[in-house]
């Protein structure tokens, strides 16, 4: 079952992790389950109870992360070296852990029980004081010890020295310098030497610019200081690693106590972001029975606008095990079903709930059917989702659980959704569990008023307003008011009239809760059709402006595109851009013949574009040899026409 995915109770699972600070912490909470042990829950909620009394006293508590604690810890134990870093982290936390054991004491005052626990933490005072006293800044500080200081003493005298050398090396040849100063390469002091001045220069090329026109020397003075400066680094390096040695094994000594240290702060970090989580959703500790009895005043989903949820009183238990809730859509029936739900969860897992006051029983196990449940991937349509499921919450029911079921039935033929409903219903009944049912068939309402131990309840909805009230009345029955709905969003009275009739036959009102009046024969609430209603304005089929599709109109003189080109046309050549005129229409291909300046063409129509259509430009009877032919070539055609001509046109002859 994904009971907790269902109600959100993993959303509030991930709002309680985010308020702790251990991962240790945020990994329990995630995995938390409901307690079974009455004893064990009760000190759980005053655990809860306490760690709030003390923030809101108090404020929170200084506590910080441990992430790296283990894997130091590990290190140490293991005969490894920490590095600075790493030492520097635990004083860390034996700092908070100081700062701690004083917010707890500060709890003693008022005997809160949570303060005790300062008891057990140890701030090692000594450890701590140590590494602060060798380790600085990330590093082994040059006081740790009087060695140290004398080493890294000589290391800084003897780098002096060698920059004087450096510096007298270069005022002795400044004629071979390629620049006054000296530098450092490859950790050794140089000076910047002129290559044609190589050897005018004593000492080694340790390196040379990028040009190969310097080189850099460490000159032969240098150098002696150089092999003394690698001595003195040596002796540095053993003796921070014999600090850091030591360090360690002082760690190492105190692993135990460290390790006691970090259960306590996750142990106590788990409990106050409890506590946290109180704060947050203005909460309170519910009482806790074993006697199959939940009282809610004022209960609020936790993930909800306290501003805006509207408090729900709810009662079941003692001689009623089964509630059947009916009411309209959009009602707020699956809110009450998952506050109701959702309580019950948080307060058995040790967590205080959004009531005013709350008595809820311990249950073995919650089990619920919410939501659609459609799975393409599974090939479940609706009914086959929920039928699923309910045949599992069948199987995992017993006498102290809780089961929520929403829409039982619905998503398939209403008459054997119905049937199904109540058989569902009867099984809950005989397991002896405490179970809550959203529907809207009558004959299960009629089932539950027949029904030793089931009672109906209806989300309240106010017809004047038509608007739901979302307060839960246990022991009436509701109606679905869809014809209500339906008429406050806006639909036509006839089709109200309508849909009155299919449902429930003539002579009746829609619901049939007044037998013999004709069928809505005043709109609801006294809406008359036209008036605004909530924001709504209702309207008649003959008021509505009919709405009709628009064509547009062929615009005159605009050729089509699928027109073929005429000759004459003036056209628009692409990609060019250029303008030319039409000789030869398009043939079968769809090339046609454009001239262009001083040549013509072939090209296909689709890189044409008409630019101004032959008729435009020219009159109907007009000669377009002119345009396209030579004059000689007009000659030789007026002669052949008059009388036999040995000339012979060419018809590619280009006009003058």
């Amino acid at each position: 079952m994904h009971t907790e995915k269902q109600i959100a109770f993993d959303q509030i699972k991930e709002r309680w992790a985010c308020l702790a600070v251990t991962e240790w912490a945020k990994e329990k909470i995630r995995c938390v389950e409901i307690c079974l042990d009455e004893a064990v829950l009760r000190r759980q909620l005053k655990d809860t109870s306490n760690s709030r009394q003390m923030m809101q006293r108090f404020g929170a508590p200084p506590l910080q992360s441990l992430t790296q604690m283990q894997e130091i810890l590990g290190v140490a134990k293991k005969g490894g070296c920490l590095m600075p870093g790493q030492l520097e982290q635990v004083e860390t936390v034996l700092a908070m852990v100081r700062r701690f054991k004083d917010y707890l004491k500060r709890g003693k005052e008022g005997g809160n029980p949570l303060a005790y626990y300062e008891e057990n933490l140890d701030a090692a005072q000594s450890l701590r004081d140590e590494i602060g006293r060798q380790i600085r800044n990330g590093g082994v500080d040059d006081h740790a010890t009087k060695e140290l200081a004398r080493i890294r003493s000589q290391i800084a005298v003897c780098e002096e020295q060698m920059k004087q050398k450096a510096e007298q090396a270069i005022h002795a040849r400044r004629g071979c310098m390629a620049d006054y100063y000296c530098t450092s390469r490859n950790g050794r002091i140089c000076i910047p030497v002129k290559k044609e001045c190589k050897g005018k220069v004593p000492g080694t090329v340790i390196d040379k610019s990028a040009s190969g026109n310097t080189l850099f020397i460490e000159p032969a003075a240098v150098a002696g200081y150089y092999e003394k400066m690698q001595l003195l680094k040596m002796d540095e390096e053993n003796e921070a690693s014999r600090i850091l040695y030591v360090l360690t094994a002082m760690v190492a000594d105190a692993a135990g106590m460290l390790e006691e240290n970090a259960a306590v702060i996750e142990k106590l970090d788990f409990i106050f972001s409890k506590g946290k989580l109180s704060m947050d959703l203005q909460a309170t500790e519910p009482a806790i029975n074993t006697e199959k009895k939940i009282v809610l005043k004022d209960a609020r989903h936790p993930l909800m606008d306290p501003e805006q949820n509207v408090p729900l009183q709810f009662a079941a238990g003692t001689d009623t095990r089964g509630i059947v809730i009916t009411g309209p859509n959009t009602g707020g029936k699956t809110v009450a079903l998952k506050t109701v739900m959702l309580n019950c969860m948080m307060a058995q897992c040790g967590l205080h709930v959004t009531c005013k006051e709350a008595d809820i029983c311990m249950c073995s196990s919650y089990l619920c059917d919410i939501g659609d449940g459609q799975d393409i991937a599974q090939n479940l349509s609706t009914f086959s989702a929920h039928m699923k499921n309910v045949l599992e919450v069948l199987e995992e029911v017993d006498e102290n659980s809780l089961v929520v079921l929403d829409e039982l039935g619905s998503g398939t033929d209403p008459a054997e959704g119905m049937g199904i409903a109540v058989a569902v219903l009867d099984e809950l009944r005989k397991s002896g569990a405490l179970f809550l049912v959203t529907t809207h068939y009558p004959q299960v309402k009629e089932y539950a008023a027949k029904t030793p131990g089931v009672v109906n309840a209806r989300m309240a909805f106010d017809k004047k307003t038509l608007r739901p009230t979302y307060q839960m009345q246990i022991g009436e029955a509701g109606e679905s008011c869809a014809f209500y709905i339906a008429q406050r969003l806006g639909m036509p009275q006839k089709m109200l009239e309508a849909a009155a009739y299919a449902a429930y036959g003539e002579g009746t009102r829609a619901g049939g809760q007044v037998p013999g009046e004709r069928i809505f024969a005043a709109p609801f609430g006294g809406i008359e059709e036209g008036k605004e209603q909530n924001g709504t304005r209702l309207k008649s089929n003959a008021a509505r402006p009919t709405r009709r599709l628009i064509k547009e109109k062929a615009k005159k003189g605009k050729r089509k595109q699928t027109e073929a080109f005429r000759r004459g046309d003036s056209v628009m050549v692409y990609p060019d851009k250029k303008i030319g005129i039409v000789c030869e229409p398009a043939n079968e291909r769809g090339v046609l013949q454009v001239q262009m300046p001083g040549k013509k063409i072939w090209i296909n129509h689709k890189r044409v574009k008409l630019h101004v259509a032959a008729e435009k430009l020219y009159p109907a009877d007009y000669d377009f040899s002119i345009l396209f032919e030579a004059v000689a070539v007009r000659k030789a055609r007026h002669e052949m026409e008059r009388k036999y001509t040995s000339q012979v046109l060419r018809h590619d002859a280009q006009p003058e």
